[in-house]
């Protein structure tokens, strides 16, 4: 009982110090928040730029929910009645597609530069992870929207990456071996990709992934907000600025900046001109599985090590980078911030070499195209 009460008396002496609500006052976040200047001060902005990202995510699939029907016969008709009859539909589903991979770009930014600075230090131990959590449903929203238009690379690709799951079973033992094959079952809702996998991915797309994330978001953002931004240098300059209104309106400059890009690339470039036409036509669940169907672009740093190399390893690989980035406030406590540049710069160089160069290296080593 005693220890049952101390673990208790623990937990709130935890959450105590890492959000500390006494500081909710209008004088605390407002009047004397500063923000540290330093080399390392352009990552302060990339916090705020996910937001944007996402804010227009939210405000385009809105748009886009007004005329896409999410059944297998019409889903793909709906998407081409939005691009082609809807005044402005195809801009909006271009800001759409292209705001989702600058986001997933953004929020990779974000994370890995925030390890850099060691912004995961005590008592920010809860904004590290409450941002993890959301750069993995992030790759859930990619995942998840991938499906919806129902042509034939979305839903060839979904049935490969539903696959990859039931693979995981073999590596387990005993009983654990049929929980992946499972977990696809529930996924998919039927024995192949079809309508029932189409509702469960739209579901949680546009209702479970949204609730989730503003309820993490919150708590991202009101950690934030409590611990002010972390130094993030061993050496700090001792200047800083203003949070309000200096910081805020160069953020708000910012995503001025950014959105008159994104419209104007939305405008001129459609997101998929780069890729092979008859991949987006009606998924033919007769026809066979067409030639260049791969992930989209933030998904290759595990598709083609899974190309490469045996699925064990692809997967413990995974699974480790996960555990660590979860454990990191623990686990680089005593990290020096030089070393943890380090580290950031081969994550770095080597998301960079997969998603640029990852094809060249798969027909390097297998020889085919």
């Amino acid at each position: 009982m005693i220890s049952a009460g101390r673990a208790l008396q623990a937990s709130v002496d935890f959450l105590a110090d890492r959000l500390p609500i006494q500081k909710m006052s209008f004088h605390s976040l407002v009047r004397q928040k500063e923000v540290p200047v330093h080399r390392m001060g352009w990552a302060y902005y990339l916090g705020g730029l996910a937001l944007f990202f996402f804010l227009v995510q939210l405000a385009t699939g809105l748009m886009l929910l007004f005329y896409y029907q999410p059944t297998v016969s019409d889903a793909h008709a709906s998407v081409d009645y939005i691009t082609h009859n809807v005044v402005g539909g195809a801009l909006v589903r271009n800001l759409h597609a292209w705001a989702a991979s600058a986001l997933i770009a953004t929020v990779l930014l974000h994370l890995l530069t925030t390890f850099a600075m060691k912004a995961f230090e005590k008592p920010r131990e809860l904004t590290w992870l409450s941002g993890v959590f959301l750069l993995l449903l992030t790759f859930g929203f990619g995942f998840t929207g991938y499906l919806l238009p129902w042509n034939q690379i979305a839903v060839n690709a979904t049935k490969v990456g539903l696959q990859s799951i039931v693979q995981a079973g073999q590596y387990l033992p005993g009983p654990l071996a049929d929980v992946p094959a499972r977990i696809k079952e529930i996924i998919q809702g039927e024995p192949a990709v079809g309508q029932a996998t189409l509702s469960r991915f739209y579901a949680v797309h546009v209702i479970v992934l949204p609730l989730i994330v503003f309820g993490l978001l919150g708590v991202h953002l009101l950690s934030v907000q409590l611990h002010g931004m972390s130094p993030g240098v061993d050496r700090p300059t001792g200047r800083s600025e203003r949070f309000f209104p200096f910081f805020v309106l160069r953020d708000f400059w910012l995503w001025g900046l950014v959105f008159f890009g994104l419209f104007t690339v939305a405008l001129c470039l459609p997101f998929d001109s780069f890729s092979s036409f008859p991949l987006f036509q009606p998924f033919d669940a007769l026809g066979s599985t067409p030639d260049g169907v791969k992930p989209e672009w933030y998904f290759y740093f595990v598709y083609y090590p899974l190309e490469l190399l045996p699925f064990w390893v692809v997967m413990l690989g995974q699974n480790v980078v996960v555990a660590a980035l979860l454990a990191a406030p623990w686990l680089f406590s005593r990290t020096s911030r030089r070393s943890l540049r380090v580290l950031t710069a081969i994550a770095a160089l080597y998301l960079i070499v997969i998603t640029v160069f990852g094809h060249a290296i798969y027909v390097a080593f297998k020889g085919v195209r």
